[in-house]
């Protein structure tokens, strides 16, 4: 049984080159995780999944631009061009990921009114998305954590990994950041105050 996890998050075709929601120089990371890919014998790979409508999307809030800031139950909300629906090319994983048989998809931002950037709870900390249940069942007690993009997937993820007692560790070769407003920086010092390692 595997005691270590790959987690890479969100390599979908909206988060890269001309998508619409496209992270800064995304496709590098593709060879290094690639190759993360084939070290693991338990991998998942998530994928924002949002229905039309989302209530992240600036679209869905008339007179507010990407990138406002609005307060939601759930807290504070960055409105983002609309990405990633459901069954849509844009959500669908770049196809120069290696996806081996074996891996698991895990799909979250699947509910109207509240976003998802862990893999293991909703916005709201508490509604679980289904990472926790699936380590847990596997016996896997330290995460490794690659993808898109580092200041928002990748860290809520890391956080949630670490709250729940996992060792973590973040390779920085393997993800690219948004930065919103020094964001990448700041999500590297929430990462190093909670002992995620960065690799």
């Amino acid at each position: 049984m595997a005691t270590s996890a790959l987690v890479i998050t969100d390599v979908q075709n909206d988060f890269c080159g001309a998508g619409a929601l496209a992270v800064p120089d995304a496709e590098a990371i593709l060879p290094v995780v690639n190759e993360l890919v084939r070290k693991f014998e338990q991998v998942i790979f998530t994928q924002d999944w949002h229905p039309p409508g989302h209530v992240s999307f600036a679209s869905s809030h008339p007179g507010r631009r990407v990138f406002d800031r609005i307060t939601l139950p759930t807290g504070e909300q960055i409105l983002w061009p609309d990405h990633c629906v459901a069954g849509t090319p844009g959500a669908a994983l770049h196809p120069g990921l290696h996806v081996p048989p074996h891996a698991t998809v895990l799909r979250k931002g699947v509910h109207e009114s509240i976003d998802s950037y862990s893999a293991f709870f909703e916005n709201d900390g508490t509604t679980a998305v289904g990472l926790d249940a699936l380590l847990r069942e596997a016996g896997v007690r330290e995460v490794v954590l690659a993808g898109l993009a580092t200041d928002f997937c990748v860290l809520g993820t890391a956080l949630d990994a670490r709250r729940l007692g996992y060792e973590v560790t973040v390779v920085e070769a393997g993800c690219r950041g948004i930065d919103v407003d020094g964001s990448l920086a700041a999500a590297w010092s929430r990462m190093a105050a909670k002992g995620i390692r960065r690799a």
